[in-house]
C-alpha cells in the first residue's frame, strides 16, 4: 500500500514518505512467495551501498554509540519475522527520505526489526536520555517522547525505587497505527520504525488513548500528535539512537530485537509497571534481576500499585491513595472532553429521534404509521438533522485542527473513528434526502432523480406512492446510523482502557440513544396527536414502554460493569475506586436519577391506561422527564470520560504526574514555560 507523498517538519530526523509500503501484521502475505535469491539480495546490496555517498560518515562518535554487528533470529518470540522485507512487496535499498536527503544509509541490517533493550538494573534517573531526545527533536518543555518513571517499595532501611525509561515501542501490532483515522502512521519495513507524520494529523489524540505506554504525545499548543522515530537518520548511519548514545549507566541499548547485548543475561518482555505485552507486541526487552519488594507503588498520583503473583510476576492492584470518603467535584465533570460528551449524546438523541419512529412504521405500529403520513414528520426529519449536525460540529471542534476534520475518513480500512464518522455523515446525508422528499413541493426532486436512474418517475409525485422513495433513503439513514452507532462503541472498545472496554459502554450508548431519541420524536409526535386529537394514550403507551427499556438497558449495563470492575485489580478497577471517593456523591445522584426515571417511565405508562388524562399535563410530565433524563445522561457521560485511567507507564513524582500538574496550574507554577505543563488548549 503506498500513500501521498507528506513531507514532515524540518526536525532532525523528519521523514518524507514517498511510496512506502505500509507493513501491517494482516497484511502480510506468504513469505516463500516473496523471498528473494542470494544474487539478488547481494546485488541490491551493491546498488544500495552505491547511493550510499551522500551519507556524512560519522568519525567522532564513541565506540558504544554504533551499533553492534550481530547474527539475528529469523523469527521474534511472537512468531513475528524479524527479516520484514520477506514481508512486502518491495526489494530492499529503498530511499526513506530523511531530512529530504533520497540517499540510502549502508546498515546491513536496515530491513530487519530492531528494538530497545533495558537494564533496570542501571538505571540511576538522571534523565539523559529524555534531555538527549528532547534536544535532538527540539521538543518544547511540555512534551517528551521518552520519559522517565518510577515505582518504588519497601521499608527503610530496605527501601528501593526502581526506574523505568520509556519511549515508542515500535509495535509489531501497532495499534496507534490502526486507530490513527488520518492514517499519520506508517510502519516502515525500513528498521521496523513506527513512524509519525505531524502535518497529516488533525489533533483528534485517539493514538493516544490506544497506547499503552503513552508514546504518542500531544500538544495542545499546536493541535497535533507527535512521538519517538527512532532516530532513523542515525540508524541510516550505524549509530543507536540519540537517547541510548546519551545513557550514562550503561541501562539502555539498541539493536535488532531479539539480540540480548553483551553482558546481559535476561531478554524478558515485562517488568514492574510495563502492561501486557499482549496488547501490542511491544518491540522491547528487559533486564531486572536485582530483588524487589513484593508490593511496589507508583510515586504519581494514579492510585494503581503493583504486586507480586505467586509466580513472580507483578500485577497491577487497586491503590487506595484518598482513602474511602466520598466527593461531589462537581467542577472536575468539566474537562476537554466537554465536546466529546456533547457530541456523543447529540448524536446519540438524533439516532434515536429518526429510527425509533421510522422503524416503529415498518414494523406496523399504527401510532407510528400515522404520524410519519402526517405533516409533522417532516419537522421531526429536520430535527434530526439539526441535532446530528451539532454533534458533528462538537466532535470536530475537539480536534487539535479543527479544519482539517475532512482527513478523518482518510482510514476506513482500519480506524473505527473513521468509520464513526462516515456512517454518521451517512445517515445526515439520507436524512436530508428524506426530508427533501417530504418537502410539499418536491416536484424538483423527482426531476432529478428522473435524471440519475433515466426512469419516469412523474406519477409518484404526489400522495403516498412517493413513500417507497422515501422508506428507501430512511431505510438507508437507518443502517447509516446504526452502523455509526456500532463503531462509536468500537471506539471505546481498547484494551489500554480497561473501565471502557466493557460491553457497557453498548448498552449505556444504546440506551440514550432510546431515551433521549423517544424524549425528542415524542415531543413532536404528542404535539401533532394533540392537533389532531386521536391516539393520545396508545401513543403516550408506546413511548413510555421505549423510555422505560432505554433505561432498563443501561441500568443492566451499569449494574454488569460495577460487578466486573469492583473484583478487577487492573486499572479499571482503580477507575472504579476514583468514581466511589472522588466523585462519589456525584456517582450515586447519577445511579438515583436513573431510579428516578424508571419510576416515573412506569407511572407514565400506567397513566396511559386512564383514559380521561389530561392530555396537558401529561405533555408537561414528559416534558419535565425529559429534562431530568437529559441531567442524568450528562452527569454519566461525564463520568465516562473523566474516570478511566489508562494503562499508562509510571510518572516521576513531578513530571508526568497529573496531580502535580493540576497544582502547578493551582498556584501559578505552570505560567513558567519552563515547567513544562501544557496548557488546558485541547
Amino acid at each position: 500500500m503506498s500513500i501521498e507523498n507528506i513531507e514532515e517538519p524540518k526536525i532532525t530526523a523528519s521523514i518524507k514518505k514517498v511510496d512506502v509500503d505500509l507493513y501491517i501484521p494482516e497484511q502480510a502475505t506468504s513469505i516463500s512467495s516473496k523471498k528473494e535469491t542470494a544474487s539478488n539480495r547481494a546485488e541490491e546490496n551493491k546498488e544500495q551501498q552505491g547511493r550510499s555517498n551522500h551519507w556524512e560518515v560519522r568519525t567522532d562518535e564513541q565506540a558504544y554509540a554504533y551499533l553492534p554487528k550481530t547474527e539475528s533470529e529469523i523469527e521474534n518470540r511472537y512468531g513475528k519475522r524479524i527479516d520484514l522485507v520477506e514481508l512486502t512487496d518491495k526489494p530492499i535499498g529503498r530511499s526513506m527520505f530523511i531530512n529530504d536527503n533520497p540517499q540510502v544509509g549502508t546498515n546491513p541490517d536496515r530491513n530487519k526489526q530492531h528494538g530497545f533493550f533495558f537494564t533496570a538494573d542501571n538505571c540511576i534517573g538522571c534523565h539523559a536520555c529524555e534531555s538527549a531526545c528532547s534536544e535532538k527533536n527540539d521538543n518544547p518543555a511540555h512534551l517528551a517522547f521518552r520519559s522517565v518513571g518510577y515505582v518504588e517499595g519497601g521499608s527503610y532501611p530496605d527501601y528501593k525505587r526502581m526506574n523505568i525509561s520509556m519511549a515508542c515501542n515500535h509495535c509489531d501490532d501497532p495499534v496507534c497505527l490502526k486507530g490513527c483515522p488520518t492514517r499519520a502512521y506508517t510502519k516502515h519495513a525500513e528498521y521496523g520504525a513506527v513512524l509519525q507524520d505531524p502535518e497529516t494529523c488533525f489533533g483528534c489524540g485517539y493514538c493516544t488513548w490506544v497506547c499503552p505506554y503513552n508514546a504518542p504525545q500531544l500538544d495542545p499548543v499546536k493541535g497535533q500528535v507527535s512521538k519517538c522515530n527512532m532516530c532513523v537518520d542515525r540508524l541510516e548511519v550505524g549509530l543507536k539512537p540519540a537517547c541510548v548514545s546519551a545513557c550514562v549507566g550503561n541501562a539502555l541499548d539498541f539493536g535488532v530485537i531479539e539480540n540480548t547485548p553483551e553482558n546481559r543475561e535476561q531478554c524478558k518482555t515485562a517488568i514492574p509497571g510495563f502492561p501486557s505485552p499482549e496488547i501490542t507486541h511491544p518491540n522491547i526487552r528487559f533486564q531486572q534481576t536485582k530483588t524487589l519488594p513484593d508490593e511496589l507503588t507508583r510515586t504519581d498520583n494514579m492510585p494503581v500499585k503493583y504486586h507480586k503473583d505467586p509466580q513472580g510476576h507483578y500485577q497491577p492492584v487497586v491503590d487506595q491513595k484518598v482513602g474511602k470518603q466520598k466527593h461531589w467535584n462537581l467542577q472536575k465533570l468539566n474537562s476537554r472532553e466537554n465536546p466529546l460528551v456533547l457530541f456523543t449524546l447529540l448524536a446519540q438523541a438524533a439516532l434515536g429521534a429518526f429510527i425509533i419512529p421510522f422503524l416503529g412504521a415498518l414494523a406496523g405500529i399504527e401510532v407510528f404509521e400515522v404520524f410519519i403520513d402526517s405533516n409533522f414528520f417532516l419537522p421531526l426529519v429536520l430535527l434530526s438533522i439539526v441535532l446530528m449536525s451539532l454533534g458533528l460540529f462538537m466532535s470536530v471542534t475537539h480536534l487539535g485542527k479543527p479544519f482539517r476534520f475532512y482527513r478523518g475518513f482518510n482510514n476506513l480500512r482500519y480506524s473505527p473513528m473513521s468509520r464513526e464518522g462516515f456512517g454518521l455523515a451517512m445517515f445526515s446525508a439520507g436524512l436530508g434526502m428524506t426530508s427533501l422528499l417530504l418537502l410539499p413541493s418536491n416536484a424538483w426532486v423527482i426531476s432529478s432523480i428522473n435524471q440519475l436512474i433515466g426512469v419516469d418517475l412523474s406519477a409518484s409525485v404526489s400522495g403516498l406512492t412517493l413513500k417507497p422513495w422515501v422508506l428507501g433513503f430512511g431505510g438507508f439513514a437507518t443502517l447509516a446510523g446504526l452502523a455509526g452507532l456500532y463503531y462509536m462503541n468500537q471506539c471505546y472498545q481498547i484494551k489500554a482502557r480497561p473501565f471502557w472496554n466493557h460491553w457497557q459502554t453498548i448498552t449505556s450508548f444504546v440506551g440514550n440513544s432510546l431515551s433521549l431519541g423517544v424524549m425528542v420524536c415524542g415531543a413532536v409526535l404528542l404535539i401533532s396527536i394533540g392537533a389532531e386529537g386521536a391516539g393520545f394514550s396508545d401513543a403516550l403507551q408506546i413511548l413510555g414502554l421505549i423510555f422505560v427499556l432505554g433505561q432498563v438497558i443501561e441500568a443492566i449495563g451499569l449494574i454488569g460493569h460495577n460487578k466486573t470492575i469492583n473484583r478487577s485489580e487492573n486499572e479499571g478497577g482503580a477507575a472504579h475506586y476514583v468514581q466511589c471517593t472522588t466523585f462519589g456523591k456525584t456517582y450515586l445522584l447519577r445511579n438515583y436519577l436513573l431510579g428516578f426515571n424508571l419510576f416515573m417511565g412506569c407511572g407514565l405508562l400506567m397513566t396511559a391506561q386512564v383514559q380521561d388524562v389530561s392530555e396537558s399535563i401529561t405533555v408537561a410530565v414528559w416534558l419535565s422527564l425529559s429534562l431530568v433524563n437529559i441531567v442524568t445522561a450528562v452527569i454519566g457521560r461525564a463520568l465516562f470520560y473523566n474516570l478511566v485511567i489508562p494503562t499508562t507507564m509510571p510518572g516521576a513524582f513531578f513530571w508526568k504526574n497529573k496531580g502535580f500538574e493540576q497544582h502547578a496550574r493551582d498556584v501559578g507554577l505552570a505560567d513558567n514555560p519552563a515547567c513544562g505543563v501544557a496548557p488546558l488548549a485541547h
